[in-house]
């Protein structure tokens, strides 16, 4: 059984035990989130669509911690023109275990 839920602009497909890195939620680390964009969910014996979201169904998750992605560099130039900027990113994370997904048939 997984499922394709929406999370921050992002889709991702995740099952029960899997570990996902998603862009960083508003959540303690220990805490339970509930994932309310599922947009298709597969069980053993049938697929739901859903049109845009499966009614009455979500993912619960626990957030592990919120890690930092590695750093990126960003260097602006502009030849001949004495023009340089040169800057780092690290985007914040939130890293979350799937515990249940939950769907009423």
């Amino acid at each position: 059984m997984y499922a394709v839920v929406k999370v921050s602009g992002f889709q991702y497909t995740v099952k029960q035990g899997d570990t996902v890195t998603v862009p960083r939620l508003e959540a303690e680390p220990g805490s339970k989130v509930k994932l309310e964009d599922v947009l298709f969910l597969r069980t053993n014996d049938k697929a739901i669509v859903g049109r845009p979201t499966v009614p009455e169904s979500y993912v619960e998750a626990e957030v592990v911690d919120h890690p930092r992605a590695p750093k990126i560099t960003v260097f602006k130039f502009r030849r001949r023109e004495k023009y340089r900027r040169k800057k780092g990113h690290r985007q914040p994370l939130t890293r979350l275990r799937i515990t249940k997904l939950h769907y009423r048939e």
